[in-house]
This record gives structure tokens, C-alpha cells and sequence, in this order.
């Protein structure tokens, strides 16, 4: 079976190594003219390395990744720990795989390394899709062209595979506006911060951290409500003195981290309504291009990774019928990826209450039920994407 996968995302390029392993004839096109991502950090649970681990990556996370020892949510003033939990050895051992932090890039870098230099095409940016019986036709801007059993569409929140399907949507802005930095080692040594995922949670807004690039940078995000910024994409320069304004009175150690930033970039969030299918007919949605999730799970790019181990999987058992198998894929991995999309939405309200009561109901649940725990989070850290039994 020809596949072509449009994306060299993280999505796009671990949908690849998935395929490949499961003896697909799997081809990459991304548009850029070289595998790299934008933007900073980037979490990845057990749920989604140890699909990674299993297409023989694990030398390469190890190398890339830092592996924090806890997630630590806390107040915005005063600095009082909410919750600690553990994603180090105890999460490993529940689990039975690593809790990884990767620079975005990295992460890319390592999955584009297992891919065979003649199945990733950069510079091919898709212009057109012609469906003509049981083959499809990828037609790029350059002027070459891929024909294909299935066309996969991992091509990210803007994508040109879902345009081409389902026609032009309308993002939602949600209110929210974040600045990243990516902060060198150096600069923040003296403040003695912890290898763990950091939340700071306050009135209309929170800030995370946590290292990255085997330690070399630390990754800050702040996102705050009710923000004047509405462009999308990532790479728009922010001033420094902007996000100080929108966090006086926090911590010393949340307004250290940003005044370190040698520069910052703005974006503002943006949520898609729910799509009503991924596929038509051989060609289907991956990752962001159908379930795109606000940041506050941490499992944007750990679905796009269990997407692509389902899929290979669900093709694998029903190689004679892709739109069945596609039909298939969507069933299994649909209500997982909404459920996710939701628990996203809802942490928004939840990271941003201001002081007062629900707040102070927020804080005793927290210290009480633990939702961060080995036992509440299991359902998301077990889950196995590659399971697909044969259907009869």
C-alpha cells in the first residue's frame, strides 16, 4: 500500500516511522524546505513514548529529552505548592515508560532521522487532491505530484488537507494570549529550579516551565485571559516589558524568568469547532489538523503520536479495505481525542480563577484528591495506541 503522508511535523513523521514498521510503502512531504519545528518545549507522557520507544528511539529520546521528576502546581503569590506529583521513576514504573520535556526541534530532528532520505520530500507544498478510484493524487506547488492508496493529512492547526476536504472554517479566538521564551541554562541557574513540569496558577492567568534541550534552556509560557493580541501563528515578536505588565505581583521567581527572556513571541490561542468526520474516502486527518487542543493537558503532540500508532495498526489489520480501516481508525481514536480536547478547555477556567471561593475549593480538591496522581491519571499514561485487535 502507497501512503503519503502530507506534514513533517511531529505528527507527520511519526505517523511515518509507524507506517513503515508496519510494511507500508509511507512517503513525507512538508513544505518547509528542512525538517524543523518552531516554538519551544514540548511534553511527552508514557502514553506517547512508548510508542517511540517501540520504533527504537529510546537511545535518541534520552539523549534529547530531560526527564522531569514531578509536575508542580502552585499559587501565583505566594508560591504555596497545590500539588506535587510524581512523573519520574514512580510514573516509569506504573507505566512502564519515561515522562519526557524535548525542544520542539529536537524532537523533530530525532524523528526524521529513522526516515529514509528518499521517502521525506521537503519543499512540496500541497496545492490539490484528485480522488480517481482507489488511488489519490497529491499535486504540490512545485510541480510534482504523488499517487497514492491513502493520503494522510498531518499537516497541523491550519491544514491544507482539511481545507481541500471539508472547505474553509473559522477559528475561534478564545480570549487567551500567550509569550514564550526560551530561556539559556545560565541565566536562571541562580534561581535553583527543580527538573519538573512547573504551573503557576493565578487570577486570569498562569505561567509554565519546566528544561529543556537536555538542560541547556529553560521553556516559559505565559497565558493570560482577555488579551488584545489575536494574530495565531508563533514566530510574532513580543516585548518582554508587556508580559512583566501582565504578571506584576506574582512571585519573584515567575517575574525572574521572564525578565531573563533574551526575546519573546506572542500568539494568541485560537480553538476549531469539533470536525464531523476525519476521512473521505482515502484520505484522512491526523493530529491538529482535526483535533487541535489548547495547551493545558500537555497532549497535542502525544495524540498526534497515537494517532499515527492506530492508524498503522487498524491498516495493518484490514490492508483491503482503507476506507473501512479509515472508518475504523476515526471510531477508536475520536472519543479519546475529545475527551482531551474538553479536559483542555476546562484546565483554562480552572489555571485562571481568581481569588475567592472557587478558587479555594480548586486548591482543596487539589490537595485532596490529587488529579495529577499515579491512580487519576492512569487512564491517559496506559492507554496503548498500537492495540488494535483484528476485527472478525
Amino acid at each position: 500500500m502507497k501512503i503519503a503522508i502530507i506534514g513533517g511535523g511531529i505528527g507527520g513523521l511519526s505517523a511515518t516511522l509507524h507506517l513503515l514498521q508496519a510494511g507500508f510503502d509511507a512517503h513525507v512531504y512538508e513544505q518547509a524546505p528542512r525538517i524543523g519545528e518552531i516554538g519551544a518545549g514540548i511534553q511527552i507522557s508514557p502514553n506517547a513514548s512508548r510508542l517511540l520507544i517501540r520504533l527504537g528511539l529510546k537511545p535518541a529520546l534520552d539523549r534529547a529529552g530531560v526527564r522531569p521528576q514531578a509536575v508542580h502546581q502552585r499559587r501565583w503569590q505566594d508560591g504555596r505548592t497545590l500539588q506535587r506529583a510524581p512523573v519520574g521513576a514512580e510514573v516509569e514504573t506504573a507505566f512502564g515508560a519515561p515522562y519526557y520535556h524535548f525542544h520542539r526541534g529536537d524532537l523533530a530532528e530525532l524523528l526524521a532521522a529513522p526516515v529514509p532520505a528518499e521517502r521525506l520530500h521537503v519543499g512540496h507544498s500541497l496545492v490539490g487532491l484528485e480522488p480517481k478510484g482507489e488511488r489519490v493524487t497529491a499535486r504540490f506547488d512545485n510541480g510534482a505530484a504523488a499517487e497514492a492508496d491513502l493520503v494522510v493529512g498531518a499537516d497541523g492547526i491550519h491544514s491544507r488537507v482539511r481545507h481541500l476536504l471539508f472547505g474553509p472554517e473559522k477559528p475561534r479566538f478564545t480570549g487567551c494570549v500567550a509569550w514564550r521564551g526560551l530561556v539559556p541554562a545560565e541565566r536562571v541557574r541562580h534561581l535553583n529550579i527543580e527538573v519538573a513540569s512547573h504551573n503557576w496558577m493565578g487570577p486570569d492567568g498562569h505561567v509554565v516551565h519546566y528544561w529543556v534541550g537536555a538542560g541547556k534552556f529553560m521553556n516559559v509560557v505565559c497565558v493570560v485571559e482577555h488579551g488584545a493580541w489575536t494574530e495565531e501563528g508563533w514566530t510574532t515578536p513580543g516585548k518582554v516589558a508587556d508580559a512583566l505588565a501582565r504578571y506584576e505581583g506574582w512571585h519573584p521567581t515567575v517575574r525572574a524568568l521572564i525578565s531573563s527572556f533574551p526575546e519573546t513571541f506572542v500568539w494568541a490561542l485560537h480553538d476549531r469547532l469539533p470536525l464531523p468526520n476525519w476521512s473521505d474516502g482515502r484520505v484522512t486527518l491526523l493530529g491538529d489538523a482535526c483535533h487541535p487542543m489548547l495547551p493545558f493537558m500537555a497532549q497535542g503532540a502525544a495524540q498526534s503520536i497515537e494517532d499515527g500508532a492506530t492508524l498503522a495498526a487498524v491498516l495493518k489489520t484490514m490492508p483491503d479495505d482503507v476506507p473501512g480501516a479509515l472508518a475504523r481508525y476515526e471510531a477508536l481514536r475520536k472519543p479519546r481525542a475529545t475527551r482531551l480536547q474538553e479536559a483542555s478547555a476546562a484546565n483554562r477556567v480552572r489555571f485562571h480563577l481568581h481569588d475567592g471561593p472557587e478558587q479555594q475549593k480548586r486548591d482543596a480538591a487539589m490537595a485532596q484528591s490529587g488529579d495529577r496522581s499515579i491512580a487519576n491519571i492512569g487512564w491517559l499514561y496506559m492507554h496503548d495506541a498500537a492495540a488494535v485487535t483484528p476485527q472478525a
